[in-house]
């Protein structure tokens, strides 16, 4: 296959343009203290959940594996902190349903250093061996997806990747996690940009970033000209229109190279592999030191926090620790939501824990959530807005309606229900205010259901 030409530099078609709400771009990353005590749930990925390796009164030291597992679309766990396992269970978690967790309380008195991991010789390693490196470390999609990053830069038979795209568009507001990764850690980014490139194949890697983070761009170019001629191929950062849901693999690869990935398709299909920047930059710090991932960046922001920034948060730190750390009492905030704001979920309570796949905490604060009428839902008007925001070109609005009648399998067959990535564009630009990416989470559930009834 050719390898398509770039670069664009052309904003796909229909999103929207909330406001950035960045309040944490010009920060530098901060680590947060480690709690008492972290809560590890054992699902906190795509796929089958791992199983315990630890039992209650065991000793863990920071980074040791607690959790190991055997499904190819699962990843282990590792011991965020050291202490001793206090509990095995049940406890809640970060969409609301209790999950089986291990819970592990902080020795007081522990330096919590990584004790933990056998560093690697990386250049002798072949492609098949950082894979398997990477599954070890129990890395999955740090941009909120939690998809397994093993699996995803596993190329299925028969497939042939020349291009590793690289995402670092961040373009939820309020969130600038990956914005400051980039500034602050862009040397680890571009060393695992050349892992992922040497696992997957790829002779070439393009780094796409927002044309509001020119300083993330110069700085991802600074490390990619200090790396030098690398042996892996040619890298390369460059600035996309800034645009919602821009993040979103298929619109980058719209915006870089002008193409479309089919409907049901990948980006394999087109020869590409994304990763988010988080997500290597994080691989290029732990695939040479042989340790798990135990730690991420969080952006903790919004008008009901005191002293917003982005945190090292120990994984499993709970949502109330944070809160107390960054100065949101509990009494000012009416509403968490645990992501952005277009495709985050409110915070089912405040004891959830942070997991791999949460890259931010918004507080709002009672006075700016919208109550009593401004809440309500009203009828369809047939504006059409969302028809024109939807980036994928579907109609939420004829979505919304068979949901309401739940005729879910015509959503699925005929409406293309399965293109959604629920951006929340539809929602956002409703004056109706009807929960539409609410009601196509519902459809999707109950259609995967019947589908695995039928199996």
């Amino acid at each position: 296959m050719k390898l398509l030409s770039y670069f664009r530099g052309e904003a796909f078609q229909r999103g929207v343009h909330p406001p950035a709400n960045k309040l944490t771009a010009r920060q530098k990353i901060r680590r947060l203290p480690f709690p008492p005590k972290v809560v590890v749930p054992l699902s906190q990925h795509i796929g089958k959940a791992p199983h315990p390796i630890v039992k209650v009164g065991q000793e863990v030291v920071r980074g040791e594996p607690i959790a190991r597992t055997d499904d190819w679309l699962s990843v282990p766990h590792h011991a965020p902190v050291t202490g001793v396992v206090e509990f095995i269970g049940l406890r809640p978690g970060a969409r609301g349903p209790w999950v089986e967790s291990i819970v592990i309380r902080a020795h007081p008195g522990a330096t919590q250093q990584d004790l933990w991991g056998q560093p690697r010789d990386m250049a002798s390693l072949s492609g098949a061996d950082i894979l398997q490196a990477v599954w070890d470390t129990g890395m999955v999609g740090l941009g909120g997806a939690a998809f397994p990053t093993h699996a995803k830069q596993t190329l299925p038979k028969q497939a042939h990747v020349q291009t590793l795209v690289v995402n670092g568009c961040e373009c939820e507001p309020y969130l600038t996690c990956d914005h400051r990764v980039m500034i602050e850690q862009a040397d680890d980014l571009v060393t695992g940009i050349r892992y992922a490139m040497r696992a997957t194949g790829a002779v070439r890697a393009i780094v796409g970033i927002e044309d509001n983070k020119r300083d993330a761009r110069d700085a991802v170019r600074a490390a990619i000209e200090k790396a030098g001629k690398v042996p892996e191929g040619e890298i390369h950062a460059e600035l996309v229109p800034t645009k919602y849901p821009q993040g979103s693999e298929k619109m980058l690869i719209m915006a870089l190279f002008g193409v479309e990935i089919p409907a049901g398709g990948l980006p394999v299909s087109l020869g590409m592999v994304v990763n988010n920047v988080g997500t290597l930059a994080a691989l290029g710090r732990l695939l040479p030191a042989g340790r798990g991932l135990t730690e991420r960046v969080v952006t903790v922001t919004g008008p009901g926090v005191a002293r917003p920034g982005d945190y090292i948060v120990p994984l499993g730190t709970p949502l109330s620790f944070i809160l107390d750390h960054a100065g949101a009492p509990n009494a000012d905030a009416r509403q968490i939501i645990l992501g952005g704001p277009m495709m985050g979920q409110a915070a089912a309570s405040l004891d959830v824990p942070i997991t791999k796949g949460i890259s931010g905490v918004l507080v709002m604060r009672a006075d700016q959530v919208a109550d009593g009428l401004a809440r309500r839902t009203f009828p369809c008007i047939k504006c059409a807005e969302c028809v024109e925001s939807c980036p994928m070109g579907l109609n939420p609005s004829q979505l919304g309606m068979l949901a309401a009648k739940r005729e879910y399998d015509l959503m699925g067959s005929r409406y293309h229900l399965g293109e959604c990535f629920e951006c929340g564009c539809c929602s956002y630009v409703c004056p109706s205010n009807i929960p539409l990416v609410q009601q196509f989470r519902v459809a999707k559930q109950i259609l995967r259901e019947k589908a695995m009834a039928a199996k």
